[in-house]
This record gives C-alpha cells, structure tokens and sequence, in this order.
C-alpha cells in the first residue's frame, strides 16, 4: 500500500510521530485485507468476528518526514486457530525505515477468541508468499 506523509502525520520537526506508523500499518493490514476480498465491515456483519492487535513490536530505523513517499508492505507469517501473525515493512525508496511484528486475534464481539474464518483462511492460505513458507 503506498501513502504519502501529511503534516497531520507529524511533529513540530516535520518528522512522523513514531505511533502514527502503527496507523499506518493498520491501514496496510485492512487494504490487504480487502484486496483479498474481506473488507473489515463485512467480515462483522457475515460472521461478528473483529480482528483486534494482541501483541506488536517495532523496530524504528530510520524517520519518515513532511512529504515523503511511503510503502506499507504486509506478509502472513504464520495462521493460528484464532490469530495471524504478520510481518509488516514500512519503506521508503526500497529501504525499510520501520518493521513491524503483529499478532492479531481474531474475536466475536463479546472479546472472546474466534476463529479465524474458513474463507479468510482459504485466502491466506492461498498467498504466494505464505504458500512458499509453509511448503518448507
């Protein structure tokens, strides 16, 4: 997914204030999501589930400022009964200025563990890169 930094993104510096990048990879997450055909809205309305962050680690390398243009990369790394574990780069001109480690569990909206729906699994499963990992 590819944005661009706004002044709304940042700080008095022109620098992007570092959990703006958290928005950022949620954004990244949910347009994956709907180019596999799950928009989140959907997904509740079909089945209750949500899907809520469980556990996240960034590794900030380097700043995003006023302007710059940006990608969110988004990758499977593993599916479990009820969560996905994804690998998250945020980029610019090729060079990975944040990593980020998610574990999102997927919940009914009572907040207990669901399971991660058959057709989004199917989905995930079916993903060049996961196909690839899993195979090994």
């Amino acid at each position: 997914m590819k944005l661009r930094v706004y002044y709304e993104d940042t700080d008095a510096a022109g620098i992007v204030y570092y959990a703006n990048y958290l928005k950022f990879a949620e954004r990244g997450r949910t347009e994956m999501m709907r180019d596999l055909g799950f928009a989140h809205s959907a997904i509740v309305e079909e089945t209750g589930i949500v899907f809520t962050v469980r556990r996240c680690s960034a590794d900030y390398r380097a700043a995003a400022r006023l302007d710059d243009a940006l990608t969110v990369d988004t990758r499977i790394a593993a599916i479990g009964a009820a969560t996905l574990s994804l690998d998250q780069q945020i980029r610019r001109d090729g060079e990975t200025i944040v990593a980020l480690d998610v574990l999102v569990a997927c919940v009914g909206r009572d907040g207990r563990p669901r399971r991660v729906p058959p057709g989004l699994r199917a989905a995930l499963m079916n993903l060049p890169s996961l196909s690839h990992r899993l195979s090994k």
